[in-house]
């Protein structure tokens, strides 16, 4: 079987040293920026706790906007 991995685009709120609080559109939690050289306001996407790749502004907005339309999609189908 398949599996796939799925990296979450989240804004960073805070950086102390390799470890960031980010915002995954509401939820805040915390990840390890020790691969990416990401600066508060910034987005990155965060796979298993850690930041693997600093976004644009825009393609996050557009990745959670995609992320929400499935979340309706799916609790439609109930």
């Amino acid at each position: 079987m398949r599996r796939m991995c799925l990296g979450i685009p989240a804004k960073v709120l805070e950086v102390h040293d390799s470890i960031g609080k980010v915002d995954y559109g509401g939820v805040v939690r915390e990840a390890n920026l020790s691969l990416v050289d990401a600066k508060v306001g910034q987005y990155v996407i965060v796979h298993a706790g850690y930041a693997i790749q600093i976004l644009t502004e825009e393609d996050a907005r557009e990745t959670l906007e995609l992320f929400r339309e499935i979340a309706e999609a799916a609790h439609q189908k109930g």
